[in-house]
């Protein structure tokens, strides 16, 4: 069996006050990941309803790749001095997934 992706899925809980924020902070970020070593998708999504968690979906070669994005460039973005903002997310947790199984759309 071929190996595939790994996702990981990291859900912020940001109030309705600091949504614009967040996506200001990640608009001003963007470009960041797609560099990295072993890096395939990155997509934050919103929450329509019913819900205060924005998701920061991320799909990677495997789990060492996105170790070492973790132990590099997301922890020196994420480093700061005293000025640094109050973050807009009031907790975060990661979930984490392997592709088992993938399907493109078929040409028409």
């Amino acid at each position: 069996m071929v190996p595939m992706s790994i996702v990981k899925i990291n859900v912020l809980t940001v109030p309705a006050e600091q949504r614009e924020t967040l996506e200001k902070r990640f608009a001003s970020r963007a470009g960041a990941v797609e560099s990295s070593d072993g890096f395939e998708w990155f997509e934050l999504l919103r929450p329509v309803e019913g819900t205060d968690d924005y998701l920061v979906y991320t799909r990677w070669r495997d789990e060492e790749s996105f170790q070492a994005w973790m132990e590099g460039p997301m922890k020196s973005a994420h480093q700061g001095g005293g000025d640094r903002p109050k973050p807009a997310a009031s907790g975060s947790s990661v979930w984490s997934f392997e592709v088992v199984q993938q399907a493109a759309p078929k040409n028409a």
